[in-house]
């Protein structure tokens, strides 16, 4: 589309434009240093203020940076200027792109439970199976070889990919996407020690995924004992992510690949967990915390804390840490050195 069709379709979130005389021909988005003609990219501050100079964009999208707008226009680049570029990158791509919906319908080689209730505009794969009592709301697209067990309940707009596992009463809302060999509301990790091994304890409890929910491929929501496990409004989780029974997890938090929560977490609002965290049994986080990545959480995060290794501290004092690490070898060396000395005293 036009350039000047883009800075009109994306609205308000431009805060500033450039429009050059002759309106270019934008046919595709890019990374800057992959850009090429009749492309559009972004800068998102000054760590690639360079990239201006050299980029093949035809567009940018700029932060309000007068300096790298007086950069592009030298170069004859259109712009858009604005105080989140990334998010307007984010929206710019949703102009050009959009993921594959299949036409609603239901095929045929789909095994659907006569009691299941299916809603409006309603797709359903191949080979899906819906057993007795399912409720699957308006708008779902229901991928091929997706088993959802009975008495679950799908809210409508929500899409699970293929292969996915949904089981019995598990409680998906609106809007949630659910990305290939997740499985949510397994059975949680629940057996008491006896003389002679171990006793199941059944896990008759629930799985809950609030409005927006989005989890990754591979990953896993067990159900508790009794009760439920809950995950927040808008949530989202990476690929291979383990949530464990009985954990609630509030709004907007943000759960990166290869997280482990053990059994009965609780989770603030707002809370971002990097790559390969794992979090202790019981182990409660507060709102807005920020767990870096190998994060080892034993105990309690206080809200808005940053925290860093295993067992995990505050994120500053373990960079003091780590500076002190790495100089180990040569304090050795000087204890050496000191205790011969006054070992000769």
């Amino acid at each position: 589309m036009k350039f000047s069709e883009i800075v009109q379709k994306l609205g308000d979130s431009a805060t500033k434009t450039s429009l050059p005389d002759n309106d270019i021909e934008i046919t595709s988005i890019a990374a800057i240093d992959e850009a090429t003609a009749n492309t559009l990219s972004y800068i998102e501050g000054g760590k690639f203020a360079s990239e201006v100079a050299k980029t093949s964009a035809s567009a940018l999208i700029l932060p309000l940076d007068e300096n790298l707008q007086a950069q592009a226009q030298a170069r004859g680049i259109a712009w858009i200027s604005t105080s989140q570029p990334r998010l307007l990158f984010a929206q710019a791509i949703a102009l050009f792109y959009q993921p594959y919906r299949p036409t609603p319908g239901i095929h045929p080689t789909a095994v659907i439970d006569p009691t299941a209730q299916i809603g409006n505009d309603v797709y359903i794969g191949a080979h899906a199976v819906i057993e007795a009592e399912v409720q699957i709301g308006d708008r779902v697209c229901i991928h091929p070889n997706t088993v959802i067990y009975p008495q679950a309940q799908i809210g409508s707009g929500t899409t699970l990919h293929a292969n996915c596992t949904i089981s019995e009463r598990a409680v998906i809302g609106s809007d949630c996407v659910i990305h290939s060999g997740a499985v949510i509301g397994a059975e949680g990790f629940g057996f008491v020690p006896i003389p002679t091994g171990w006793y199941k304890m059944q896990q008759s409890g629930i799985v809950v995924l609030e409005d927006g929910v989005e989890v990754g491929c591979n990953s896993t929501i067990d159900r508790p004992a009794v009760g439920e496990t809950r995950i927040g409004k808008q949530t989202k989780i990476d690929n291979l992510v383990q949530i464990g029974h009985g954990c609630q997890v509030g709004a907007n938090c943000a759960i990166a690949a290869q997280v482990g929560f053990a059994g009965g977490v609780t989770v603030g609002s707002r809370v971002i967990f990097a790559g390969q965290v794992g979090v202790a049994n019981q182990a409660k986080v507060g709102n807005g915390a920020i767990a870096a990545a190998r994060a080892g959480i034993l105990s309690d995060v206080a809200p808005g804390a940053v925290v860093s290794g295993t067992p995990a501290i505050s994120h500053k004092l373990y960079i003091k840490a780590a500076v002190i690490y790495s100089r180990l070898p040569e304090m050795y060396q000087a204890i050496k050195k000191l205790q011969k000395r006054l070992g000769e005293k």
